[in-house]
């Protein structure tokens, strides 16, 4: 069975493809797959948690040449998951 999220777009592109009031995300402990998600996201109490974990392991200097998250893939659709309801 799959599961539909049509607000979380998992592309492997440019920032051409991120549409306006989105941003893009790395996410993953090893291998990191790209999310676009809403900007609104970011200003989320459970979303900013991510965010001071990603400060602590990467400080201001993301590898991936945008905003890393250190957790993993499952984790991070759940918590988007509880942010859209």
């Amino acid at each position: 069975m799959a599961i539909r999220m049509p607000r979380i777009i998992k592309k492997s592109s440019t920032a051409k493809d991120v549409p306006k009031g989105h941003c893009a995300v790395y996410v993953g402990e090893e291998q990191k797959k790209r999310f676009v998600i809403p900007i609104s996201f970011l200003s989320q109490p459970l979303f900013q948690n991510l965010l001071s974990q990603a400060e602590e392991e990467f400080g201001f200097d993301h590898p991936m040449g945008g905003l890393t998250i250190p957790c993993r893939e499952d984790v991070f659709i759940n918590l988007t998951s509880r942010l859209r309801s």
